[in-house]
């Protein structure tokens, strides 16, 4: 959700595009007659025009290899598989026909199959809000001298921890390592003192080409890229060890699946590899702060856009099936993702995209909006809705920290910021807000839920999340910045309603009960 803020799913305007990464395809020896595929000569003909190299998701029956047939109509129209996850039945193809998927639909055996990309322009897929605030080293000194014992130095700026009991959990317990959460996003620096004692090499990879690359350190941002995952994995995990901040699960492991390009787009492709990763690597629970693109609401009746949902869905569930639950941001353009129509103004962001009216019940956030899914608003110091952050009556499973501007949410000193502290890549800290910084609260609840109570599955775990949430009202009217007017309109009861879904994460109940 970008538009105007962007979307790391959920960093309030983190400005982070998704570039087309294009890549040559040798055209394979015809070996296969165009009867036997049933693709005409004519797209044989347009597979040799050499346009640019798109990246495709097709879609076939799922745990059978990819068939014969399909293998080689997908060859026969310039086509070349990246990878093939027979699991999930979702193959990744590479292909320089501009009609690869119309044809590759017709073919017997092929559920449905899409272009995840179009032109590399920027775009904006997370969910955050605006760029870091970096803490200056005499911010840093002034927090660590208002410390108390057993408390790590920024912790006083840290308002998000007691707004869900994170505070008192820590009396209990830190947290199982025997737990891992995965941070499905820019990539995570584990050489930052916060994340190293945490990290988790083994549950690490790079999924950007859509294929895992598990060379050391690939899950790494490099210097131009995005700091987004690594704070993300900081609120999670953050260690207790007398330097910087403390996560909510300080106790956990976490590891980083990179799946954005250099230029920040989260590609389908990117995205199914990391959700099949986590799976097979016994991952608990997966943080997923951004939107696939290019698509900010991916359309059923559209057969292009039917095909990404379909391969999300296929990868996200197979994860869950496998004991992971998957939490994700919900967005923050203050939309009603409940409503009847909202209008798009971003889609395709990386081609030319035009104001579209799309109806959310048919047309999706993914993976926000898809089967399973936790999905997460945010919430200010105060803890209302945060002026910026989506909602929605059935759409909204729980709410939790993620910043607000201090004219609307001021803390109670010593914090002095609004927004999230966290760490950045190379040793720093800095604030950053959006759904994107409320989702790893939960995600760190989550982890201390399965810590409580590691034999519990991932549905068990959901059912306990939001059984121990705090019921929070609605807030009504809400008008967030005092001016007279409803900014917002909040529906449903004390126990579920669109603003905080089931109510606030509670890190205590979930270490208690």
């Amino acid at each position: 959700m970008t538009a105007p803020q962007p979307r790391h799913r959920r960093v309030l305007a983190l400005p982070l595009g998704m570039a087309m990464a294009t890549a040559l395809v040798f055209l394979p020896p015809v070996s296969a007659s165009a009867a036997d595929t049933g693709v005409s000569t004519a797209a044989v003909a347009a597979a040799a025009s050499d346009p640019t190299s798109l990246s495709y998701v097709v879609n076939v029956r799922p745990g059978h290899g990819t068939s014969e047939r399909v293998q080689r109509a997908i060859e026969r129209v310039g086509g070349s598989v990246v990878i093939a996850y027979d699991e999930i039945g979702v193959i990744v193809v590479h292909s320089s026909n501009p009609d690869f998927a119309t044809i590759i639909r017709k073919v017997p055996g092929v559920d449905s199959a899409g272009n995840t990309r179009n032109a590399p322009l920027p775009a904006q897929s997370t969910t955050d809000v605006g760029t870091p605030e970096v803490l200056s080293s005499e911010q840093v000194a002034q927090a660590d001298a208002r410390a108390t014992d057993g408390q790590d130095p920024l912790e006083p700026l840290q308002w998000d921890l007691p707004a869900i009991n994170a505070d008192k959990a820590h009396e209990k317990t830190l947290g199982s390592p025997k737990v891992t959460v995965a941070v499905i996003d820019t990539g995570v620096d584990d050489t930052h003192p916060d994340i190293a004692p945490n990290f988790d090499a083994a549950a690490s990879t790079n999924c950007v080409s859509g294929k895992p690359d598990t060379t050391y350190g690939a899950w790494r941002p490099t210097a131009a890229e995005s700091p987004h995952g690594t704070h993300v994995a900081g609120e999670i995990a953050g260690a207790r060890n007398g330097i910087g901040i403390t996560g909510v699960a300080p106790g956990v492991k976490v590891a980083g699946i990179k799946v954005a390009t250099t230029a920040g787009y989260f590609y389908t492709e990117a995205v199914v590899c990391g959700f099949v990763w986590a799976a097979e690597h016994h991952v608990d629970v997966t943080n997923n702060s951004y939107y696939t693109d290019p698509w900010y609401f991916n359309c059923t009746d559209d057969p292009n856009q039917k095909a990404l949902v379909d391969a999300i869905t296929r990868a996200s569930q197979f994860a869950e099936r496998k004991g992971t639950v998957n939490v994700a941001a919900a967005g923050n353009e203050s939309y009603d993702l409940a409503s009847h129509s909202i209008t798009d103004p971003v889609s395709p962001n990386d081609g030319t995209p035009t104001d579209r009216v799309i109806d959310p019940h048919k047309c999706f956030d993914i993976p926000t909006q898809l089967p399973g899914v936790v999905t997460v608003a945010a919430t200010g110091a105060k803890g209302l809705k945060s002026s910026f952050s989506n909602y929605g009556l059935g759409v909204i499973d729980i709410a939790a920290p993620g910043g607000d501007s201090t004219a609307y949410q001021a803390p109670a000193p010593p914090a002095t910021s609004g927004l999230i502290l966290g760490p950045l890549p190379g040793g720093t800290w800095g604030y950053m807000a959006g759904t994107s910084m409320a989702t790893p609260h939960v995600v760190g609840v989550a982890a201390l839920i399965k810590s409580t109570h590691p034999h519990a599955s991932a549905a068990m775990v959901k059912a306990l999340l939001y059984a121990e949430a705090t019921a929070t009202p609605c807030t009504d009217p809400y008008d967030i910045n005092g001016d007279g007017k409803i900014d917002a309109v909040c529906e449903g009861s004390k126990n579920r309603n669109g603003f905080y879904g089931w109510g606030t994460a509670d890190a205590l109940a979930a270490v208690t009960r």
